[in-house]
């Protein structure tokens, strides 16, 4: 039997081939997050290979995959090797990961703590760099019937259409609610826009024996419950 020759050895292989075959032959687990992103883009530069390049992007974030896919294309076409069709490959991607997360987040739709409000909507609001506010409705049995935006871009109490709450509230059948908003500064504060929100729509839900349950503000890591801290 013929031998196989010594290149076939992973060591022989290019430093751009080498994360494909380590995928291959070992998993998707014992890649680094360079090599996974070094396989979305194929090849370096001239003087640094596809793992290199990405290892020095990654390092630009701390690291961080969520700051990475909050990069901007432009941002991502700055590193040498990086062109418009590399940069949307890598964002694209990015975003299939954060929606897939927020996919798996909706199989769990018994909500039974603040902590599984924030597991469902952290992946769909927590990242954003701009403000929206959610409605949760749910059963009687605390499951999740219906979510959806009720404003974009900023929260005053004049952008709350509380009809409009209501009227998805009977047509869905939902006997609690949870408000949701993002913080993208990362403050965990509640503003006076905020409270006066939250009481604006627990009075008027308390007509139609409706009750708003929580109301969490959410930034990328953490969040803050209204009905944790006794504010409802």
């Amino acid at each position: 039997m013929q031998e196989k020759p010594e290149a076939f050895s992973i060591k022989h292989w290019s430093q751009d081939d080498q994360p494909r075959e380590k995928l291959l032959f070992k998993g998707k687990a014992a890649l680094s997050d360079a090599e996974l992103v070094a396989i979305l883009i194929g090849s370096g530069n001239r003087e640094e290979s596809a793992v290199a390049l990405c290892q020095r992007i990654l390092a630009s974030t701390s690291n961080n995959l969520s700051a990475l896919g909050k990069l901007s294309i432009a941002q991502l076409m700055e590193f040498k090797g990086i062109g418009e069709a590399k940069a949307i490959t890598i964002l694209a991607a990015l975003e299939l990961g954060r929606r897939r997360r927020g996919e798996e987040a909706l199989q769990r739709k018994t909500i039974t703590s603040s902590q599984s409000v924030f597991e469902l909507m952290q992946p769909i609001i927590g990242e954003l760099q701009h403000e929206e506010f959610w409605i949760i409705y749910l059963n009687n049995s605390n499951k999740v019937i219906h979510k959806n935006q009720l404003s974009k871009g900023g929260i005053t109490g004049t952008l709350v259409d509380v009809r409009l709450v209501l009227k998805v509230a009977l047509e869905v059948g939902a006997t609690g609610l949870i408000l949701a908003h993002n913080h993208p500064s990362g403050t965990l504060v509640p503003s006076e826009a905020d409270k006066q929100i939250t009481q604006k729509l627990k009075t008027a839900a308390q007509s139609l024996d409706i009750k708003v349950l929580d109301h969490l503000i959410i930034t990328e890591q953490a969040y803050f419950s209204f009905a944790d801290e006794t504010l409802l």
